[in-house]
């Protein structure tokens, strides 16, 4: 696929990770924007929101997550959210952010944003998450929610080591599967072609699983990562933005709505009518306003 004008490609090192990131604007001078990307998904999930925010004069970056290509499968096996969290506030430093900067999040990357902003509230001024929500809806609804735990069946069939290769047969079939249920009815053609390579290898791919065997499987437990951890509950305490598609066929619209109403008065949330899970590719003028707009107020 061409890139799209106006965003380059840059590898820097974060804590020995070797990280791959997207970046337009990057010769503005004014605050830094880290946008983080989910699964199964990359970097170029954010195509769209990084020009507009380089317009508005943010250094708007997206990196790749630790595990998908071009970013290197990390040395330390280490996939859960709270090392990806700390890869984006290592990123934060070595791009020079300060206080100004925003973070912004969707699937994982939404947990990782509520991690990073939870864990250095310092260092992020404004917070958007998508697609999960913040706090602790979505541990609420495994616990009382059949038809969330319906949803996310492939979490719990991800910890067997058959996924690695059901996964990736048929060049990824698997995943247009996922794409389809979770956003009925959107045209991914041109999205699966920019995230495939990301996950084609199978090292990539496993690494991709490792985030799920890491959150609920035996690599949840690392005594180094749980003060960080623990903070994928805490609701951020800056102003904060959640955006959820209502026709999501991954997180329900109900674990979204009862989020919602646990929000503090510094969070809001927004749903987004004629969008799925992937809503910022689906809908990505309308979302993006959204974003632009609330990160201007």
């Amino acid at each position: 696929m061409a890139a799209t004008p106006g965003i380059t490609t840059h590898t820097t090192t974060v804590d020995g990770l070797d990280l791959t990131y997207l970046a337009c604007g990057l010769d503005n001078p004014g605050p830094l924007a880290v946008c983080l990307h989910g699964f199964p998904d990359s970097a170029h999930t954010w195509r769209h929101l990084l020009p507009r925010l380089a317009d508005v004069g943010y250094r708007a970056v997206a990196p790749f997550l630790r595990g998908y290509a071009p970013t290197a499968v990390p040395a330390d096996g280490r996939f859960q959210t709270a090392a990806s969290a700390l890869d984006a506030i290592g990123l934060h430093t070595i791009l020079g952010g300060d206080s100004r900067a925003v973070i912004i999040g969707h699937d994982w990357g939404s947990i990782i944003t509520n991690i990073a902003a939870a864990h250095r509230p310092d260092l992020w001024s404004k917070v958007v998450m998508s697609a999960v929500p913040p706090g602790n809806a979505v541990g609420m609804a495994f616990v009382t929610n059949l038809a969330q735990i319906k949803r996310s069946w492939y979490m719990f069939f991800f910890q067997h080591p058959l996924a690695d290769m059901v996964v990736g047969a048929n060049d990824l079939a698997y995943i247009d599967m996922l794409w389809n249920d979770w956003s009925p009815g959107f045209d991914a053609t041109e999205e699966l072609a920019l995230l495939k390579p990301s996950l084609r290898d199978p090292a990539n791919l496993q690494a991709a699983l490792g985030y799920y065997r890491a959150t609920i499987g035996a690599g949840y437990n690392d005594p180094e990562l749980q003060d960080v951890q623990a903070k994928s509950t805490v609701i951020p305490s800056q102003p904060l933005l959640y955006l959820h598609g209502v026709t999501d066929g991954c997180m329900g619209l109900e674990v979204a709505r009862f989020a919602a109403a646990e929000l503090p008065a510094t969070a809001r949330a927004e749903f987004v009518d004629g969008a799925g899970h992937f809503l910022h590719l689906e809908r990505p003028d309308h979302v993006n306003d959204i974003i632009v707009k609330f990160l201007g107020e």
